[in-house]
């Protein structure tokens, strides 16, 4: 007999679908959850059921728990499974579906919350012996206690959230005169995402690996580790690229992180799958950072070194069974990679680019793997993340791995909003990469960036203007055919004219090209749609070139529009909390005026 016999999934996307397909092999029925821009996805198409819980915005639907709960009562679910972001690692829901008496397949709200709080889970990993970065266990109040701790303990540091997770709420400060931004960034950000504005200061540690350990944790006392992976390849604290084992760990050293990771799982008292977070430095140090009281985006390597479903394990367990295996039944074969394939324009600095999926085919083959949540006809949306897949290859070492993992981005077609593939090609041919180091200065670097490019253009399914007219005037576009002649195929451009209005929007998007928002004139236009955060300027104020002017969030991402130039701010036309389009204006920085 199956543990439930329905368990709605609390998420959307890929991990809806990935949770779906465990759920369907353990004999349970799947009740998706959907928003009115979900409407129709792949994860409502893969479920049995599906129930509409409000608006796009996550606010009013996703992040509703309330919601969520009546829709499982509703569909007679008896579990529910948060998948990761959104309520996941949200306490208060945990102990609501708990309260509405449905299981939560997830870890102990108690856990949830200490590890939530940074500082208290600090405290607590120090307690229990499990080392962690030097800095202060308590929160910080104001830039004054930062500037003193780094008097302390010495420049850089890192403000963190401190109930932050997923890369939000942390800013670097290198020198006192960079501690009041990086604290009201911090605090802002946490109160954004997290409804908590307290954040704490650790020392940041150069160029360290980010290297964790996935846990495993019965009602029965048992709890076990999975072995490392290796995130380090980052963006913004974004992961991008992750793999296992790492190619700095060693037998030994996998042995001694992974006795801290389970330490520090039994120090939470800790159920389910999660993931210890850690910093290894080139000394061999291992400090931890924070856990992860859900299941990760990047779980996909580790089960396919494992062998593992982690999904399946968190349901079982979830059900009061015991972990289906021991510590000494955990082997590790081979090497497994994950590239995140996020709609992001690399050559405007990373920034996130909804639109409609064109065209989609995923690669296949041996030791090929593909998580995702949509199909060719989809939008992705401004909304929530700009993930569209997860690629992930197996195989016998790291060197062969890579090889694959090339292969299949080169096979990955996705035509509409500019991704990631090209960019993932030219970081895997990178001799950094190759050699197994932390590539730091390379993933932002003008040289990857321009090698992405590259690869992007040589993609033959790929469809990129090259002329239009600036006054409405029709558009040349070069299509790549393939045509045979003399029985041998080639790829041909055909110029082919579109009607003006077809070019309008990519044509005031090129206009925001450089990322910073300049336009003629001294204008200044959005390079994306998204949600203005901050106005830090007024009308009539002087401004100097790179001079911060307003900070726009776009798909979970903050972004700093600043001047290009020096000027007068005019005609601002933006205001704290209003939406705001790709191209439209900000303000215009004028010319000033001779003395």
């Amino acid at each position: 007999m199956p543990p439930f016999s329905k368990v709605l999934v609390a998420n959307r996307g890929e991990i809806a679908v990935r949770i779906f397909r465990t759920l369907r092999e353990l004999g349970i029925g799947c009740v998706a959850v959907y928003s009115d821009a979900d409407r129709g996805r792949a994860h409502v198409r893969a479920a049995d059921e599906a129930y509409r819980i409000g608006p796009g915005p996550a606010a009013e639907s996703y992040l509703r728990g309330d919601v969520l709960v009546e829709a499982a009562l509703r569909s007679g679910a008896q579990a529910i499974h948060p998948g990761y972001g959104f309520l996941a690692e949200n306490a208060a829901f945990a102990r609501l579906v708990e309260q509405a008496d449905l299981t939560w397949i997830g870890p102990p709200p108690a856990a949830i919350e200490l590890m939530g709080s940074k500082t208290a889970a600090r405290a607590a990993m120090r307690a229990a012996g499990v080392p962690i970065v030097p800095g202060a266990v308590d929160p910080v109040g104001s830039a004054s206690e930062v500037v003193g701790l780094g008097a302390e303990i010495g420049y850089p540091l890192i403000i963190k959230a401190a109930a932050g997770g997923g890369g939000k709420g942390m800013e670097i400060v290198r020198s006192p005169d960079e501690a009041e931004r990086a604290f009201d960034a911090a605090t802002r950000q946490g109160e954004r995402y997290f409804a908590d504005p307290a954040v704490y200061v650790e020392r940041y540690l150069e160029d360290p690996r980010h290297v964790e350990v996935q846990v495993l944790a019965d009602a029965h006392g048992n709890v076990i580790h999975l072995g490392e992976r290796d995130c380090t390849i980052q963006r913004r604290h974004q992961k991008l690229v992750e793999e296992t084992p790492s190619p700095a760990v060693d037998d030994a050293l996998r042995a001694r992180i992974g006795q801290i990771a389970v330490d520090a799982a039994r120090a939470a008292g800790y159920r389910s799958a999660g993931t210890i977070e850690g910093l290894l430095t080139g000394g061999g140090e291992y400090f931890f950072m924070e856990m992860n009281t859900r299941i990760q985006v990047e779980h996909t390597v580790t089960e396919v070194v494992t062998g593992l479903d982690l999904i399946r394990e968190q349901v079982l367990v979830a059900a009061g069974e015991p972990l289906s295996l021991r510590q000494e039944d955990v082997v590790l074969r081979g090497h497994a990679i994950e590239c995140r394939i996020n709609a992001e324009d690399v050559a405007k600095g990373f920034l996130p680019a909804p639109g409609r999926v064109t065209a989609y085919r995923e690669p296949a083959g041996p030791g090929v793997r593909v998580d995702s949540g949509i199909d060719a006809g989809d939008e992705v949306s401004e909304l929530y993340d700009p993930m569209i897949a997860k690629l992930i290859v197996h195989d016998v070492d790291r060197d062969r791995a890579i090889a694959r993992m090339l292969r299949a981005l080169e096979e990955f077609r996705i035509e509409g909003p500019p991704t990631l593939l090209g960019f993932h090609r030219a970081l895997l041919e990178h001799p950094c990469f190759a050699r197994g180091e932390t590539c730091d200065g390379i993933v932002e670097s003008k040289e990857l960036a321009e090698r992405a490019e590259e690869l992007e253009q040589s993609f033959s399914h790929r469809t990129t203007s090259v002329a239009h007219g600036s006054d409405g005037s029709a558009t040349t576009v070069p299509r790549l055919v393939a045509v045979e002649v003399d029985g041998r195929s080639y790829d041909v451009s055909l110029h082919v004219t579109e009607p003006p209005w077809a070019g309008l929007a990519r044509r005031r998007r090129e206009r925001s090209a450089s990322g910073r928002g300049a336009g003629g004139n001294g204008a200044v236009l959005s390079p994306m749609q998204g949600t203005v955060l901050k106005v830090e300027v007024g009308d009539g104020d002087a401004v100097e070139a790179g001079q911060l002017l307003c900070v726009i969030e776009a798909m979970k991402m903050e972004n700093e529009i600043v001047s290009p130039r020096v000027g007068i701010v005019r005609d601002l036309a933006v205001s704290p909390g209003a939406g705001i389009t790709i191209g439209q204006l900000v303000c215009v920085v004028a010319t000033p005026e001779p003395q």
